[in-house]
This record gives C-alpha cells, structure tokens and sequence, in this order.
C-alpha cells in the first residue's frame, strides 16, 4: 500500500396459543369492545370464520347488519329443594368457591410466570422509564432521517465527450446524485461522476433538486486524493444535510443511504448496517479505494454521490462504489476524509491534499512475524512495485519524507500523538493536515523510537 497512490477512486407473524381457563366464553359485552381491535361478534346462526374482507372494505369496519349477540332477558326461576340451604346459602357459597379458584389460579400464574411476560397482541403496555430510552436505530429514526436530509440530496445530469484511442471524440453523459452541505449551494458527489473516463471534466451539467428545481452546476475542484469532487450551483437558502463524523461509527450499527438508483427513482432510501470500516477494493488496473465503510444497504449505480447516514441523520460518508459479482456489498468514502476539502471549498481556496511521498506496508501481526518487527502495528516503510512491474523507491526523491531524513525499514509509529493502526492508517490521519503543515511523527529506526519532524507538501495530481 501506498500513500502516493490513490486510496480512493474516483412479525413474521407469530400464531399466539390463547390458554383457556374458563368454560365456554360468553361474547364481550358491547362497553368493553374496542372498535378496531374486536369486531362485532357474528349472529349464532352461523360458525365464525376469519376472511379477508371484500375489496373496498376496509378492514377495519365490521360488515354491515351484525348486532352485538344478544343477551336473554326472560327471567330465570329456581326453586328450592325441600330440605335443602337456603338461597342465601346458595350465593354465599359459590361466591365463596369463586374467591378460592381465582386465588389457585393466580398462584398457579405467578408459579409459571405467566403473568410476568408481556401479551403478544396488537396492543403493548407502556414501556417503563426504568428500563431505558427506545434505542434510536427504529423504524422511525428512518423515517426522520429521510424527512430531514432527503430535500438536500440532488440529482446531478452531466455531459461531456472522451477521447478514444484514435484520438477522436466521444459523447458521454451520465447521471450521479449529491448531497448540499452548505446553503449557499455547494455539493459534494463523487470524482466519477462529474468525469470522463479519461478524466476530462463534463462540460456541462445539470442539478435536479427534490421540489424539481433545476440549476446549472459548475466543478469548483477534484480532490487530488480520493474520488470525491465539489460541485457549486448559484443559490442561497438551499436545504442543507447536516454533516457528522465518521470517527464515531461502529460496526452493526444503522446505516441509510439516499439517491437516485439507475439514475431514475428520485430521493430512493434503502437500510441497512455498517457491515465493516477500513476496507479496500481494486476497481482497475491504476485504481484503488482504501479506508471505505462497507454497508449492505442497497447501493446501485446512480446513487454515486449520494449521502450514507447514520441513525440520527448525519452524514457520515459519500457512497461511491459498490462490489462487483456480489449482492448487498457497497461502499463509502467517510465523511471525516471529505471534510478537509469541504472546508477549502468554503474557504475558497482550491482544493489540496497533503503529501508525504513514500511507500508502505500497514503493520499487523502478520508483517509484524514476517519482517522481526518489534510491534504490531504502524506504517512500514518500503519499496513497492508499480503496475507495470517495475520496482518504485521506498522514499520518493525531492519529497517532504526525503527532506525529513525518512529511511527504508522505519516504521512510522504516530503523528502528532495519533497512534497509526487498524482504525487509523497512515493516509487517513494525513488527510486532517494541511499542506505545508509541520507534523511530528514518531518513528521506529531498529530498536530505537525516534521523533521526526515533517513539514507536509502538496500532493501532485495524478497520484
């Protein structure tokens, strides 16, 4: 791996058992019937059977003509056996056997904790205070996600002509989403959408807000190091996604990604999780992605560009590619490494990245055994081989790393006290310096850590 090169491119529904403990049930009388939740019992004159109902019924009415079942009301007359307890007795004593089978029966409940566990049915009891807050990642933050953030997200038309390799000129149009960070109309979207194949930039494009709203966009800059670009449209008061930090998210938490798939369903949100972060895929021959969040929710072509959001609706990457051959494997640039660029968009500074100029190897256990490293972890300098074969010098001559006294065989163990590790690798700290920026850094040389300071350069397009 390499800093130089581009890390980047461009209910069911369960049958609930009903105990019963009673004879017969008698038909609910009409006081304690909820409208929606129990229908009207159907006459005796036939059995009750359960039906979808009839088209442009709803489904919960109960069908016209069914009363309530009705009630005797002719009086009941007993008569007193000769010799026999009086009627008083007659009360007083079933009242009694009645007190006793419901005591039995509520020990017999408590005993199998029956009457600890929740009902199943439609209706739930409240939830406690005591047992916490709701967790956020629910149907509703969903809901709230997409309401609040989807205004911002953008459909991006572009067009332009490529060069074949005959030297002749080819129309290309393409379509891509984005997402406005800033009210006064800056966009961030992908390197990929607003450029050729062989990189020139559209010469004309298009962008599509949600309430229809069309504007012509200009490219104010492509990011030298990932596949991001900005794109800026004359506006003011636009809506806005609020951005949040990628740093914070973690692995099988909510992920909820908005766009326009196959460059047709406008404002299109799919679900799912952040499947794992720090992950790397070849997309050709010159190109590779490190430090991408993967997601399995539904990512397609045309959602390029498009936000990835987290339970509380902030953004924390750019989705940008997804994983060829498979289902449900997409990835996304995170929010954190876009940042930089964003602000010297704002800032209205052209967009750059820091350059160090070497080539390494992240250090885990297995390189750690391989090369008798002393730890498991860092940035290990060394010699790498370029896509044609031939062999690329472990420090780039004239490069900031070169000035500093950087070696073949250190270990870059830190910068400015950020350990470089797994969830941390070398280029994705870079990216919160700026060029010309002076770092420390602290190095392993042999057995000995040393600290080096680094005054970072300007990374050289087409890197």
């Amino acid at each position: 791996m390499t800093e130089d090169r581009d890390p980047a491119h461009n209910a069911e529904d369960t049958d609930t058992q009903t105990i019963t403990y009673s004879t017969s049930p008698e038909p609910r009388p009409e006081w304690a019937r909820s409208a929606w939740l129990d229908p009207a019992p159907a006459p005796d004159t036939a059995p009750q059977t359960e039906h979808a109902p009839a088209s442009g019924a709803s489904p919960y009415a109960t069908a016209p003509g069914i009363q309530p079942a009705s009630v005797p009301t002719s009086p009941v007359t007993a008569t007193r056996p000769r010799g026999g307890p009086g009627f008083g007795q007659v009360i007083a004593a079933a009242a009694l056997s009645a007190l006793l089978a419901s005591g039995g029966t509520v020990l017999v409940l408590q005993g199998t904790g029956a009457l600890d566990q929740q009902g199943t049915g439609s209706q739930q009891a409240p939830v406690s205070p005591s047992r916490g807050p709701i967790p956020i990642e629910n149907q509703s933050s969903v809901v709230n996600a997409a309401a609040n953030v989807s205004p911002a997200v953008v459909r991006i038309f572009v067009e332009g002509v490529s060069t074949d390799v005959f030297g002749g000129t080819i129309p290309e149009t393409g379509v891509g989403s984005g997402i406005i960070y800033d009210s006064a109309g800056w966009i961030l979207t992908n390197r990929h959408v607003v450029q050729a194949q062989d990189g020139s930039t559209a010469s004309r494009m298009t962008v599509e807000l949600k309430d229809g709203r069309e504007l012509q966009g200009t490219v104010y800059g492509i990011d030298t190091l990932t596949d991001l670009a900005i794109v800026k449209v004359e506006g003011s008061g636009l809506p806005t996604a609020p951005i949040g930090r990628s740093a914070d998210i973690r692995v099988g938490q909510l992920a909820i990604a908005i766009g326009s798939p196959l460059g047709t369903y406008t404002s299109t949100v799919t679900t799912g999780i952040v499947s794992a972060t720090g992950r790397s895929i070849q997309i050709d021959a010159r190109t590779r992605l490190s430090n991408l969040i993967q997601t399995d929710a539904a990512i397609n072509p045309g959602n390029s560009g498009g936000p990835l959001l987290d339970a509380a609706g902030s953004v924390i990457g750019i989705n940008t590619a997804v994983e060829r051959d498979s289902t449900g494997i997409g990835f996304a640039i995170p929010i954190d490494i876009a940042r930089p660029i964003m602000q010297q968009a704002l800032a209205g500074e052209p967009l750059a990245r820091p350059f160090l100029g070497i080539r390494y190897v992240a250090v885990d256990a297995k390189v750690k055994s391989e090369e008798r490293l002393s730890v498991d972890h860092g940035a290990l300098i060394g010699p790498s081989t370029d896509t044609d074969g031939s062999s690329v010098p472990a420090v780039t001559p004239s490069s900031p790393a070169e000035a500093a006294g950087l070696e073949d065989g250190d270990v870059i163990l830190s910068i400015e006290g950020q350990a470089i590790d797994a969830e941390h690798p070398l280029d994705a700290v870079l990216t919160s310096f700026a060029p010309g920026q002076s770092v420390s850094m602290t190095v392993l040389r042999g057995k000995d850590e040393i600290e080096v300071m680094v005054t970072l350069g300007t990374r050289p397009e087409g890197l």
